[in-house]
């Protein structure tokens, strides 16, 4: 799928992996609508492209403002071609914490709504508006990109319910993609590893060395706009379709 002129839903695209890869769509051709809680990045996005961004505030977890996101980018650009979920939390806890409490069930739920059950939630409603487009001369008609994590495979300590989310976005990648076959919809999913994102360039050094040190090659975080390229390549690469792919640096991240 040529990236020009198609329509992009991109979920927590107000900033991080998210806004590069809005704007690696714009700078090929396509309009994005930004899926964000964060009214003034959103806006700030829509501002820097105008005519080719447009922000909506959505939570990905509420199927009512998920359904009217999807409206919205509808009523605006007329269809939608590609979705990608960003939008994701990164709650800390171990399952027994140093007093030997068991981690609160709401912080499990709230991981798991948002990285996992979010991701379904757009996904589906994308794909819903994808099969009501006109196949190309491969007969694709669009093509969603869901985001794990390397702690999908080798998570860490107190990562059990961020892992888990993850987990779910890798293992649903291959049964949709056979759902949505027959509509000329493809489903993929990139597990990064550590990327320099705003959260990230947050923390101190100190916390940043012990993880670049598990990085093989090349040794620092990896550049959002990495991800972003992938994302381009994905959209491109029609045989692409049904797999998780790790963007990482062949880290394997240790217990802790």
């Amino acid at each position: 799928m040529n990236l020009n002129n198609l329509v992009a839903v991109v979920t927590g695209g107000a900033s991080g992996l998210g806004l590069s890869t809005v704007e690696q769509f714009v700078a090929a051709g396509a309009k994005v609508a930004v899926f964000d809680m964060n009214e003034d990045a959103g806006k700030a996005a829509e501002a820097a492209h105008p005519g080719k961004v447009i922000f909506q505030k959505v939570n990905v977890a509420d199927a009512a403002s998920a359904r009217a996101g999807i409206d919205a980018t509808l009523a605006a650009f007329g269809a939608i071609h590609i979705a990608v979920n960003c939008a994701g939390v990164g709650t800390a806890g171990k399952t027994l914490d140093r007093d030997s409490k068991a981690l609160p069930l709401e912080a499990f739920a709230k991981t798991i709504n948002i990285n996992l059950i979010g991701t379904f939630n757009i996904s589906s409603l994308a794909a819903e508006a994808m099969a009501k487009n006109a196949p190309d001369e491969d007969g694709q008609r669009g093509v969603i990109i869901n985001t794990a994590s390397v702690a999908a495979f080798d998570g860490q300590t107190g990562q059990a319910a961020y892992s888990a989310s993850k987990g779910g976005v890798v293992g649903m990648t291959l049964p949709m993609a056979r759902d949505l076959g027959r509509y000329g919809i493809r489903v993929m999913t990139i597990a990064p590893g550590i990327f320099d994102t705003p959260m990230m360039q947050g923390v101190s050094e100190e916390y940043r060395q012990p993880l670049i040190a598990m990085v093989q090659n090349p040794k620092r975080f990896g550049a959002p706009a990495e991800y972003g390229r992938l994302c381009v390549s994905i959209v491109e690469n029609n045989y692409l379709n049904g797999e998780t792919i790790r963007i990482d640096g062949s880290i394997r991240m240790q217990a802790k």
